[in-house]
């Protein structure tokens, strides 16, 4: 377990900080001193011609523990023996300092950093995940309000007023609430915007929803592809293979993903993330697994986006309710056996559990999303509506992927199947299951 660490922020302005390293890591890290008004100085035997900066000092030679002589910190961005010598020097004069990619070194930490309009928020995962801090820090970049400015105004004016009163600071945070609260409401800004004509397509910020498919990139449509290759964001599912996500580019990138029983980003700050990056210009990519209306929330994102006044498509997917069974050999129709099929949310029994009561016994295919943890309570339900427990039933969990799996037996024996560990899964009751048994093996094969 890491050291708990103090979060906090320096005013470096006017003061000496010493940059040891001469490459592109110190070169990344001397922006942001500069940007603080930083006085630098840059330590190593080879220095980059990127670091040749005005204000600049340069000292072409080995670290030497009295490089650090009034320093008031201290980034080490070079070999791992080199870092490590910076931090003795820096412990003995009590001087912090940031070792790059070198935890054990450092006594402080760099985080993940947005700046807007006077605001700072910086993400720290101990040093142990820096890639994660940058992750985290464009999510907040995403969320936070476009008009954060005139908050910042806001707040500013009313402190000089309670400061001016004597309110206790105890009671500023609520009454700064209101205040917030108030303003939004005169000028109508907190509700949800009155719908506007959608703008043309390249007139400004625009949201594709789209289909990925049950999990093979090669199964997306080209409009997805091209779509991913236009985006400036990306918003994906957990199940979105990522080898499909690399066709993004330089797009940034953010799991929205919900999976059972995990922690995940609500519905709404999902739509509230499309709406935000739309207004300022984006090309929104919102990669669904499999299809965007088909249980997949897409009709509500859709309708977000309508209410906001953003301008957006809808680029389908194949449905993994269809594309799961028939990559196992199950048709979900067959002449003689099923002319139709039924599509469920296993998610929970209030889902499927009307739709399961309202079906004759084999009166229709029964396909099931999500219910691979429900399988129980779903054969419970169907054998007390009247469904033989010897009708055919399947499970086919990661179609389309590497990780394939599929089981097939009676109606009795689904719950009893034990399939992979975390696998998303496709249930499927009926006759049809068995429609094409001679062949399976062969369709299996074709596929992998």
């Amino acid at each position: 377990m890491s050291e708990p660490l103090f979060p906090s922020f320096l005013k470096l302005g006017g003061r000496k900080v010493v940059l040891v390293g001469g490459g592109k890591v110190a070169s990344s890290k001397l922006d942001a001193l500069l940007a603080a008004n930083a006085v630098v100085t840059v330590v190593a035997p080879d220095i980059d011609a990127k670091l040749e900066r005005d204000g600049v000092t340069l000292v072409r030679r080995a670290f030497e523990p009295a490089d650090l002589d009034g320093a008031w910190f201290v980034v080490a961005a070079s070999h791992a023996e080199v870092n490590r010598q910076v931090a003795a020097a820096a412990e003995a004069r009590r001087v912090f300092v940031n070792a790059v990619d070198d935890v054990k070194s450092a006594s402080a930490y760099l985080g993940g950093v947005v700046r807007r309009a006077g605001v700072t928020v910086a993400i720290s995962t101990d040093g142990a995940a820096p890639a994660l801090a940058g992750l985290l820090r464009e999510g907040l970049e995403a969320v936070l309000p476009e008009n954060l400015e005139q908050w910042v105004e806001l707040a500013r004016e009313h402190r000089e007023k309670w400061r001016a009163a004597g309110v206790p600071i105890e009671l500023r945070r609520g009454l700064l609430l209101a205040a917030l609260v108030a303003k939004y409401s005169a000028t109508a800004e907190v509700s949800a915007p009155s719908p506007r004509p959608s703008p043309a397509r390249g007139a400004g910020g625009f949201v594709s929803l789209v289909g990925a498919g049950p999990g093979d990139p090669g199964l997306v449509t080209q409009r997805a592809v091209q779509r991913l290759r236009e985006a400036d964001l990306v918003l994906y599912d957990a199940l979105v293979a990522p080898e499909l996500l690399e066709l993004a580019g330089e797009a940034q990138r953010f799991p929205v993903g919900k999976r059972a029983g995990r922690k995940s980003i609500d519905q709404r700050t999902i739509e509230k993330l499309m709406v935000r990056a739309a207004r300022r210009g984006r090309r929104v990519v919102r990669l669904k697994a499999g299809d965007p209306f088909v249980l997949g929330r897409g009709g509500e994102e859709a309708l977000a986006l309508r209410d906001a006044g953003i301008a957006f498509e809808v680029v389908p997917g194949l449905s993994s309710a269809i594309a799961a069974p028939a990559l196992a050999g199950i048709p979900v129709t067959h002449r003689g056996l099923s002319t139709g099929f039924a599509v469920l949310s296993g998610h929970a029994e209030a889902a499927y559990g009307p739709t399961l009561d309202s079906l004759a016994p084999n009166a229709l295919t029964v396909v099931v999303l999500m219910g691979v943890g429900q399988r129980a309570a779903i054969t419970a339900r169907l054998t007390a509506r009247g469904w033989s427990p010897q009708t055919p039933a399947a499970i086919v969990a990661d179609a389309s992927t590497p990780r394939q799996w599929s089981w097939a037996g009676e109606l009795h024996a689904l719950e009893k199947a034990e399939v992979p560990q975390g696998a998303a899964g496709v249930l499927i009751v009926g006759d049809v299951v068995n429609a094409l048994a001679h062949v399976k093996k062969e369709v299996a094969h074709v596929h992998g």
